[in-house]
């Protein structure tokens, strides 16, 4: 007979976000477990680097999540689960920009991976350590570089990395035009690439 644990591994590997966060309204404690395991670190990220200042992420990344809880009996499928969840990371870091008086508020911007796909850099184990010192050197540069982006550049590049959607899924959580949205990731990138030109 499986176990609990069993099952929760099944469920992990076999139903997608969108069916997960359905389960979860219906009664399934175990499935909001396992999307909250899926997509914690990357609304964390998301949130930390936009504001950085870790107990202000936090209490956003909190309040991100209690607001899934509370709308987990409305919840259809109507975009990717994880449009819908940076739809509401998004809008809650928003609505602190306009509480703190900046009324300079990011708007995302994204660009599909096979028109610009993203800067990688390979992690090879088998590597000498000169070359993962080298590898260590790109990573604090492209954070530097990062950090240096204007908000909305920035705040792209993090969505690009940090929640793998496409435009159309970026325009549609945040109700940005899609070629502005498009023109700013591009942006991004090409600062990146620009920064980078030493170590690439």
């Amino acid at each position: 007979m499986p176990t609990s644990a069993t099952l929760h591994a099944g469920m992990d590997e076999s139903f997608s976000d969108e069916e997960l966060m359905l389960r979860y309204g219906a009664g399934d404690a175990a499935a909001f477990d396992i999307l909250y395991a899926r997509h914690k670190g990357g609304v964390y990220r998301y949130l930390l680097r936009q504001l950085r200042e870790p107990a202000l992420a936090e209490e956003l990344f909190q309040d991100v999540w209690l607001r899934l809880v509370n709308a987990r009996d409305r919840y259809t499928v109507q975009a990717r689960f994880a449009t819908w969840l940076y739809r509401i990371a998004h809008n809650r870091l928003v609505d602190h920009v306009r509480r703190r008086g900046n009324h300079e508020v990011v708007s995302l911007g994204w660009n599909d991976a096979e028109e610009d796909p993203p800067l990688q850099i390979a992690d090879d184990p088998a590597r000498t350590p000169e070359a993962r010192q080298w590898a260590g050197q790109q990573l604090e540069r492209i954070v530097e570089l990062v950090e240096a982006l204007p908000p909305a550049q920035r705040e792209a590049f993090l969505l690009h990395h940090e929640a793998d959607l496409g435009v159309d899924a970026i325009a549609e959580a945040t109700g940005v035009n899609r070629e502005t949205a498009k023109s700013r990731l591009r942006y991004a990138f090409d600062k990146l690439r620009r920064g980078l030109e030493d170590y690439l």
